[in-house]
């Protein structure tokens, strides 16, 4: 039998099934342990022996040691991550991408027996693909659309393998093959080949599986896979390099490491290999492999390299220093939302969501500021309180652009709700951000007209603060620490703030009846429970938003979910609205 054109087509068929499914069971499984992949994450850490275990786990959830690579060069890029944290943690991605050409391996299982007959790939590809099929089709549930995702992807991967595996069968009997075979157990020109050809398909579970179905045809030895799976490790380098083009210094020393350590353990292990092959003729290394020994010789290749380097690693930091070094003309800043993140659209949620948490805090302390500045203005706070707003304009411009390209990527339903949820929120943070600034500029016209309110006035407007400051930590620690207690007993003080300031201005007008108040301070106060109302607005539609998208409310707007908590008669509202009443009942006052 021989290797015609026809069989030419079935392997680049093959190889593009395979590739197809790589990338859907990757993302599907992605999307689908988003919320383990956040938990993973959370855990970064300078320890080393935990950040490799991270980089072995992240990669094994993600079936992709580029994919881990690319979000480690995102988040040193970001200042999510240290340098020195993204070593082991490179590391251990290395190792956690063995995992995949284990599962290939199922294509080379032979034997007659039940249990073998079981794990045959003839076996479990269609009742993977019908399993997927079945899930993706008739749940209507997301996670179970993505689980069935997941199996569909392994089965065209596993169909793509085995059209490769058939396609080159033809090349055992074809001369020109065992030439090319022949140069390829030069190490020098295995190693290149394996560089090229992952560099080529940027997947060195890709290139390793083309390896496997080649194993096929008996004439891949155990000589002839070991220097070309070290150049695949190599290769697989390509995807970090050039996710770091117009990265920060310390994003480029990132993928350097990723590069280095494979690089050097080329360099060492492959040096030992034929040292030990000619010292004890270790005649096994001319023997035929099968597909389940290259992924033997893969696993086995890794955990030596890392126990080989292991006491260098801690040099990698230092090495990829001296390789990108700092240019005293330069000044970097980290970026605040990395698009290399977006391939990850659950690690990106989870940062759009860090940096709204920043931009919040950021929104509320400059409120508060606000507040001292009409007792006590002070000249250099005011000045941080503009800087702080304009910060919290730029925040809102940069995460509303990047929460609308995340929106466009493939995103669990628990994702798609968070990012929908960021977007109206940052709004919020942002306008209650300008009402600092319009409480700051009644703060300065005082200072500067050298006004006072009557005791009267100045008790009133000190208890709606009160209210407002407590109504405003109360939005802040619902949002940042996901907690509903805190979102509910927001709805209620808003109320109490509402009936504040109708009370403030009907105990104004009467104050200018009686000549205790003048027109123009009339005017500031009115100005100032204007803001404050309208900041205790604001944090009434974000705990609304908390409490709207935490139940079965999703399908109506926050108005109206607000609408339905106001009109409701819960006893949870009543009681906490009866404890903020008498909380800041002003003295001596009745109430509407």
């Amino acid at each position: 039998m021989g290797f015609d054109v026809f069989d030419v087509i079935s392997l680049f068929g093959g190889l593009a099934l395979f590739l197809f499914g790589m990338n859907l069971m990757s993302s599907s499984l992605e999307k689908r342990a988003g919320g383990r992949l956040k938990a993973l994450l959370s855990n970064i850490t300078s320890n080393p022996v935990k950040g490799f275990l991270l980089g072995v786990g992240v990669t094994a959830l993600l079936q992709s040691s580029s994919a881990t690579t690319v979000m480690v060069v995102g988040f040193v890029n970001s200042g999510l991550m240290t340098l020195s944290q993204s070593v082991s943690i490179i590391v251990g991605a290395n190792l956690g991408a063995s995992i995949t050409p284990w599962l290939l391996s199922l294509a080379g299982v032979q034997g007659g027996s039940v249990i073998l007959e079981i794990f045959k790939m003839s076996t479990i590809t269609p009742v993977m693909a019908f399993i997927g099929a079945i899930l993706y089709i008739f749940q209507k549930k997301p996670a179970k659309r993505d689980t069935g995702m997941i199996f569909l992807g392994f089965a065209i991967l596993m169909y793509g393998m085995e059209a490769m595996s058939g396609a080159v069968e033809g090349l055992r009997d074809l001369p020109q093959f065992g030439e090319i075979i022949s140069v390829l157990s030069n190490p020098l020109v295995g190693v290149l080949a394996g560089i090229i050809i992952t560099a080529v398909i940027q997947s060195s579970s890709a290139s390793i599986g083309i390896l496997q179905a080649l194993a096929t045809t008996g004439k891949i030895s155990c000589g002839t896979a070991i220097p070309v799976i070290m150049g695949q490790n190599i290769g697989t380098c390509i995807s970090a390099i050039l996710s770091c083009i117009g990265a920060s210094k310390n994003a480029k020393r990132a993928a350097m490491i990723h590069l280095a350590f494979n690089v050097i353990s080329t360099l060492v292990v492959l040096p030992i290999y034929y040292l030990v092959y000619y010292l004890f003729d270790m005649s096994f290394a001319g023997v035929a492999v099968t597909s389940w020994q290259i992924a033997l010789i893969n696993t086995a290749y890794k955990v030596v390299s890392i126990v080989v380097l292991l006491p260098i690693l801690r040099w990698l930091e230092p090495l990829s220093r001296f390789l990108i070094r700092d240019s005293s003309a330069e000044s970097e800043e980290e970026t605040l939302l990395d698009e290399r993140l977006l391939k990850s659209p659950a690690v990106a949620v989870a940062r759009c969501r860090s940096v709204t948490v920043t931009m919040a805090e950021m929104a509320v302390k400059s409120v508060n500021d606000a507040f001292r500045e009409l007792t006590s203005f002070d000249e250099d706070l005011a000045e941080d309180i503009l800087k702080s707003e304009s910060k919290v304009d730029f925040y809102e411009d940069k995460l509303g652009t990047y929460l609308v390209k995340l929106s466009a990527q493939n995103l669990s339903s628990a994702d798609n709700a968070q990012a929908t949820k960021l977007l109206h929120m940052i709004s919020d943070f942002e306008r209650i951000s300008d009402h600092s600034v319009n409480i700051l500029k009644s703060a300065e016209e005082m200072s500067e007209k050298k006004l006072t309110f009557s005791s009267d006035a100045m008790q009133e407007l000190s208890t709606m603060i009160d209210a407002v400051s407590e109504i405003l930590g109360l939005a802040l620690q619902s949002f940042r620490d996901d907690d509903l207690n805190s979102a509910v007993m927001v709805e209620p003080l808003e109320q109490v703030v509402d009936n504040l300031k109708d009370r403030i201005r009907l105990n104004h007008v009467r104050r200018m009846q009686t000549g205790e108040c003048t027109i123009e301070l009339g005017f500031i106060l009115t100005d100032l429970v204007t803001n404050l109302e309208r900041v205790s607005d604001h944090c009434s539609n974000i705990a609304g938003y908390m409490l709207e998208m935490s139940g079965d409310n999703q399908n109506i707007g926050v108005h109206e979910f607000l609408h339905n908590v106001r009109s409701g008669e819960e006893k949870e509202f009543n009681d906490y609205y009866d404890y903020f009443r008498v909380k800041y009942r002003m003295p001596e006052q009745s109430w509407l």
